[in-house]
């Protein structure tokens, strides 16, 4: 994406959006799963400590997105961070995670944290994000 079209994004911390919108991203980072309902994804923008959408001001649809979720006093994890394929590598994933960082350090947050997928890493170490040594992320997954 041109450097020009960039200037056409907007970061906004939202309350609520349309939740077809928010399905295609989740969809376009392979995070979708069909026995979802989407009329629960207002409760997810809402119980986010700060939910940021990338949006095109040209069609005023959104074209990315990123959550923190949070205990509102200390601590603070960003995920669900997407940008849709044709939006990638113009550093709107960038702006995305500038704008939740800035947000999380303003409530002074102390401790931000997240999971980056396989090859992710470099991108996040940008921002100044550390490997926690010694510490493995874990997933609870009960077998049935």
């Amino acid at each position: 994406m041109e450097k020009k079209k960039v200037e056409k994004i907007q970061i906004k911390i939202v309350d609520s959006w349309p939740e077809n919108e928010i399905v295609t991203l989740y969809k376009a980072a392979g995070w979708w799963k069909d026995n979802y309902d989407p009329s629960k994804l207002k409760y997810l923008i809402r119980g986010s400590f700060a939910f940021a959408i990338a949006v095109d001001k040209t069609s005023n649809k959104a074209i990315g997105m990123g959550r923190v979720i949070s205990d509102r006093v200390s601590d603070g994890y960003i995920q669900d961070l997407v940008v849709l394929p044709k939006y990638r590598d113009s550093g709107i994933g960038r702006m995305l995670v500038e704008t939740l960082l800035d947000y999380c350090l303003s409530k002074k947050l102390t401790w931000i944290g997240l999971i980056a997928e396989p090859g992710q890493y470099g991108f996040y170490e940008n921002f100044g994000f550390k490997t926690l040594k010694n510490y493995t992320p874990m997933k609870y997954e009960k077998d049935d």
